[in-house]
C-alpha cells in the first residue's frame, strides 16, 4: 500500500527524501520549502489533506512552529532538525492534544544511534577511571546552523548519564560540506582512546527518517529515533 509523504524543508536532504521515498512505499504528494512556508503559514489543513506522514528538516528557528502547525492538522511527523528543543514540551501539547504521532531525532543515522550506545558504555567504565579526561569533538557542512549541534549535545548528555562526572570539552567546526563527523575521546598520561562515527553521506539520515515515517503512521505521542530503532521495518 503507497502511503502519501509531506516534505517540510525542501533543501538538500528534502530532495533526498524525495528521490528515496519510492523504496519504502511513499508517494510526495506535497512539498513545503522555506520560500513559500515562512512562519509555518502553509500548513494549512488544506494544504496538508490526504497526507499521511510527514518529514520535516528545516531550521531551528523554524521547526517547532511547524510541528505545531503539522500536529494541529493531525499529521504524523517525523523531524530530524536540531536546535528547537527548547520548544519541545508546547510541540509535545500540541501533539497529544490532537491525537497523533511525532519521532524526533538529533541524528537519523541508524549507525550513530549504535554509536551512541557504544560510547554510553565506554563512558560508564571510565567513569571510575579517575586519571582519564573526556572530550567531545564534531564537523559539519558549512550551512548547518546549530554549533555544537544536537547530536554533540546528545552524545554529551549519554556520557554524562551513564555517570561520567567529570568535564567534557566540547568543540564544533563547520566548514565545507562534510556529512557529519562526531568523536567522543578519552586521555590520560599513558593512553588515549578515541571514538569515532562518521557519515560518507546523507544518505543514511535521509533512509532512517524514512524509517521512521513508516513506522510513525497511526502512533500517538512523542517518541525520540532513539527508543524506536528496534521495532523499525
Amino acid at each position: 500500500m503507497t502511503r502519501r509523504l509531506a516534505i517540510v524543508g525542501y533543501g538538500k536532504m528534502g530532495r533526498m527524501i524525495e528521490r528515496l521515498a519510492p523504496e519504502y512505499g511513499f508517494t510526495v504528494r506535497t512539498r513545503f520549502s522555506g520560500q513559500d512556508n515562512s512562519g509555518a503559514k502553509a500548513l494549512t489543513r488544506d494544504a496538508l489533506a490526504g497526507v499521511d506522514v510527514a518529514v520535516e528538516f528545516t531550521r531551528p528557528d523554524a521547526a517547532a512552529e511547524n510541528l505545531r502547525k503539522l500536529a494541529n492538522a493531525g499529521v504524523a511527523t517525523v523531524s530530524g532538525t536540531t536546535g528547537w528543543f527548547t520548544e519541545f514540551e508546547r510541540v509535545k501539547k500540541e501533539v497529544d492534544a490532537n491525537g497523533c504521532g511525532l519521532v524526533w531525532g538529533a541524528n537519523f543515522s541508524v549507525g550513530l544511534n549504535i554509536f551512541r550506545e557504544v560510547v554510553a558504555e565506554a563512558a560508564r567504565r571510565f567513569a571510575r577511571e579517575q586519571s582519564y579526561g573526556a572530550w567531545g569533538w564534531e564537523i559539519h557542512h558549512a550551512a548547518k546552523k546549530d554549533a555544537p549541534s544536537g547530536t554533540l549535545l546528545a552524545l554529551a548528555e549519554d556520557v554524562k548519564k551513564s555517570g561520567y562526572a567529570r568535564e567534557l570539552s566540547l568543540s564544533a567546526n563547520r566548514a565545507g560540506s562534510v556529512p557529519g563527523t562526531h568523536e567522543i575521546g578519552f586521555d590520560s598520561a599513558e593512553d588515549t582512546i578515541t571514538i569515532r562515527h562518521t557519515a560518507r553521506s546523507r544518505e543514511g539520515f535521509a533512509r532512517g527518517a524514512l524509517r521512521a515515517a513508516q513506522w510513525v503512521i497511526g502512533k500517538k505521542g512523542v517518541y525520540e529515533f532513539r527508543q524506536i530503532l528496534n521495532e523499525l521495518a
